[in-house]
């Protein structure tokens, strides 16, 4: 019995390559997609106890930047004004925590008019987060550390 005649074609699929490809298409998206989603960049003000953010996904982020820019999630609000109807339909009717994350340049007075708004809107799930000082102060010397400067 012959495996094969000549000339004639070979009816199988080699799946092999396809793996291959589908394989390295998928460490490449592992590595990548940690890195799209980062955030935004705020200087968060310094505690001594700082606890662990949830890693759920039924939570929003809200942002209040240096210059007054304020953030809901990676979204921009253009309006302070518009945070109140944006905060009641994404997040007291899907019922999510909020996480409020201000720089600490930020006045005082606009981080309490945020809170105000969003105790208006009758969000109970507040959190604040703050960058725990025994880290950030390790941080800053290995960061001093590795640019040769004191």
């Amino acid at each position: 019995m012959q495996a094969s005649q000549p000339g004639r074609f070979v009816s199988e699929i080699n799946v092999t390559p396809f793996v291959d490809v589908m394989l390295v298409m998928l460490i490449i998206f592992m590595v990548a997609t940690p890195m799209m989603s980062e955030g935004l960049d705020v200087d968060l003000p310094q505690t001594k106890q700082v606890e662990v953010l949830p890693t759920e996904t039924e939570h929003m982020m809200l942002t209040v930047r240096r210059d007054g820019a304020i953030f809901l999630d990676e979204y921009r609000v253009d309006d302070i004004e518009q945070l109140e109807g944006f905060l009641k339909s994404l997040v007291k009717d899907k019922n999510k925590s909020l996480f409020l994350q201000a720089d600490k340049e930020v006045p005082y007075g606009l981080v309490v008019d945020v809170m105000g708004r969003i105790k208006a809107v009758g969000i109970e799930k507040l959190g604040v987060i703050a960058e725990n000082s025994a880290t950030a102060a390790s941080a800053a010397s290995a960061a001093r550390s590795a640019t040769g400067r004191k």
